[in-house]
């Protein structure tokens, strides 16, 4: 998958959402979709961070992309409802959703799992990606081919000890893959998960901060997938579960 080549314009006129988009993946897939001619939307807690994206894309010449400042911990339905409500009077239609926004909670045994971390988590790599999902089915449906990415994990696949809350949240994110993909087979939107593997953002230095970050490859190395499942080159593939680094 690390060699896929995408066409150069394979998303002019497509309008695309990336969640967490001001830094590490999202940041390198927003600026990677709008290389290839997508309306970016940036979504995102922090607002600077937003902003230098929106600059990078920009200066690059690349089509103007939309600032969402968006906190997914916080929002309600009804933020989201009126999101996706703001995007069909704006754009008219959405051609692809990133669901790249995460949080890694606390490792810790199983015994000394706190509600509030645990809850915190289940908020915004389940609950809001579901219900955000939910409030942008209308507009996804008035684009030809449409595509929505869930970001998943290994620990989402197989358990690991101390990471409870984020590994749980990853099994819950694959399940409503496989359930939205079943539910919309007949439909022209399509829903897949991908697993990044091990990459030098933030969260993993978090996770393992005695790893060397220099051994590991960096968000923009593993993009082909990210594009890969953006474009109309995977229309045929739903419910389905990649990884960025397959040989890993």
């Amino acid at each position: 998958m690390l060699e896929f080549q995408c066409d150069a314009n394979a998303f002019t006129g497509k309008t695309i959402l990336v969640t967490g988009a001001g830094a590490g993946i999202g940041r390198s897939a927003a600026i990677s979709y709008a290389k290839h001619g997508a309306t970016v939307i940036l979504l995102g807690r922090t607002t600077k961070k937003l902003e230098t994206v929106y600059d990078e894309i920009v200066a690059a010449g690349y089509p103007e992309p939309a600032i969402v400042p968006l906190d997914m911990g916080g929002a309600t339905e009804q933020n989201f409802i009126d999101f996706g409500e703001t995007i069909d009077e704006q754009f008219g239609q959405l051609d692809g959703v990133l669901h790249n926004a995460s949080e890694l909670g606390t490792l810790t045994p199983f015994e000394q799992i706190d509600l509030d971390t645990f809850t915190k988590v289940m908020q915004i790599n389940v609950t809001s990606q579901l219900f955000l999902t939910k409030a942008l089915l209308p507009v996804l449906r008035k684009a030809p081919q449409a595509s929505i990415v869930f970001t998943s994990s290994g620990v989402g696949r197989k358990g690991r000890a101390f990471w409870g809350p984020y590994a749980i949240s990853k099994f819950a994110t694959e399940g409503m893959m496989q359930t939205l993909a079943d539910e919309l087979s007949d439909s022209s939107i399509r829903a897949n998960c991908i697993n990044p593997g091990a990459t030098r953002t933030k969260m993993r230095a978090t996770a393992f901060p005695a790893e060397d970050p220099q051994s590991l490859k960096t968000a923009d190395d593993i993009m082909p997938v990210y594009l890969y499942l953006m474009s109309d080159d995977s229309k045929d593939v739903s419910g389905q579960s990649l990884d960025a680094q397959p040989k890993r």
